[in-house]
């Protein structure tokens, strides 16, 4: 086995079993890409099993910080089957679940996302890059699901040194399933869809939209980055008589319409426009439209903190203007699923959006990922997804 030794001091991270040791704090030793190596401190002390990554800022990453275990195929049998136990214990109102959440679940750069009778996994490191097949094979054993695709064309692969990879790993066959989620039915393509074929992490937040658009009777609907249209389907679920979604991309509002067919509403309540959302935004204040419920549910605007001074700036102005366009009473909804912007500093721009546009509102509710997307303890990195449900006043 080879071993890394780190720099005198730099042991704390790995003994609060925070999975990340970055390149700076490596004193000696290498190893091949994704193999496992034993991380130890300056004085020769035992840390963790980990695996390497040479051409990664992160340069290793955990798998265990128990000096007996060994990292072979039962290991991740074992680490599998708790990842799944845990998915079994919660209320989850879907067919569709994420099942293992990279760190969160011990498992360092693997995503998989279990749609309907089909698995849909991310290899975002060199660890489990090398795993990959006996990964493949154990997923396959512990779901009972025949087909295993791949989708892994992150861009989190190149820093690993990684090409991108897509296609079956195990099994073949359509790539098009149709989910359900809570009361309603949600179409994806594992091949085509973004992330892993859709967004399982906004589950539950879709459900609190449908809930509240039914509880204070919104009628009006604006659905900004609408992608497929979950929480326009919500909406509609929730009573909303005209749902405007909007997005960039012509295939995603074609699904979006689809879907509202599929779930057997009226097409006349949805209009789908294919526009840029800040100059909807701007030609709505404009026009003097008004919306009793927003969505802003942007892309990633700060992949990492050196990117939130600019992705502040976007995010206020969107909020900025969706504020204006809401009627008193109204409800927004705002996410950023940027890593490099925390809720703290999420809310502090989405304050100053609400000055700059003169109008206040009352925190009707914080949200985030869908439980099935574990934040852990001692792995804050974790919490990506932030949201803020605003009553206007």
């Amino acid at each position: 086995m080879k071993v890394i030794t780190l720099r005198d001091g730099k042991e704390r991270s790995l003994l609060r079993r925070h999975p990340w040791v970055f390149q700076g704090s490596l004193d000696k030793g290498k190893a091949d890409a994704g193999e496992t190596v034993r991380v130890q401190a300056a004085d020769g002390r035992f840390l963790a099993w980990a695996a390497f990554s040479p051409s990664s800022m992160i340069r290793v990453r955990a798998w265990s910080f128990d000096e007996a275990e060994r990292i072979d195929e039962a290991f991740f049998e074992r680490r599998i089957a708790k990842a799944l136990a845990l998915r079994a214990r919660l209320p989850i109102e879907s067919d569709g679940v994420r099942l293992i959440h990279g760190e969160a679940d011990e498992l360092p750069g693997l995503i998989v996302d279990r749609y309907g009778d089909l698995l849909s996994a991310q290899f975002l490191s060199a660890g489990t890059e090398r795993w990959k097949g006996t990964i493949a094979d154990l997923l396959v054993k512990a779901t009972g699901c025949a087909r295993v695709y791949e989708r892994s064309d992150s861009g989190v692969r190149k820093l690993e040194g990684l090409e991108p990879a897509t296609g079956w790993l195990r099994g073949e066959g359509a790539t098009e399933v149709t989910i359900r989620e809570h009361a309603w039915k949600l179409t994806l393509d594992v091949a085509e869809g973004h992330k892993t074929g859709f967004y399982l992490d906004q589950r539950d937040n879709r459900k609190l939209f449908a809930d509240t658009v039914k509880h204070f009777g919104f009628q009006r609907v604006l659905n900004c980055y609408c992608y497929t249209g979950g929480f326009s389907v919500a909406a509609l679920a929730g009573g909303a008589q005209h749902v405007v979604s909007v997005d960039s991309s012509a295939p995603a509002l074609a699904r979006a319409t689809a879907h509202v067919a599929l779930n057997g509403f009226d097409a006349a309540r949805h209009e789908a426009r294919d526009a840029d959302v800040n100059q909807t935004l701007r030609d709505a204040l404009k026009n003097g439209e008004v919306f009793d419920a927003i969505v802003l549910d942007p892309p990633k605007f700060a992949p990492t903190a050196a990117h939130a001074e600019r992705a502040a700036r976007a995010y206020k102005d969107i909020n900025r203007l969706a504020l204006k366009l809401l009627a008193p009473g109204g409800a927004l909804f705002t996410f950023s699923c940027s890593g490099g912007v925390g809720p703290e500093l999420f809310h502090k721009i989405v304050a100053g959006a609400g000055m700059d546009a003169g109008i206040d509102g009352a925190i009707y509710a914080r949200v985030a990922a869908a439980p099935d997307h574990p934040q852990t303890l001692v792995f804050p990195e974790g919490e990506y997804l932030k949201g803020l449900v605003i009553l206007k006043s």
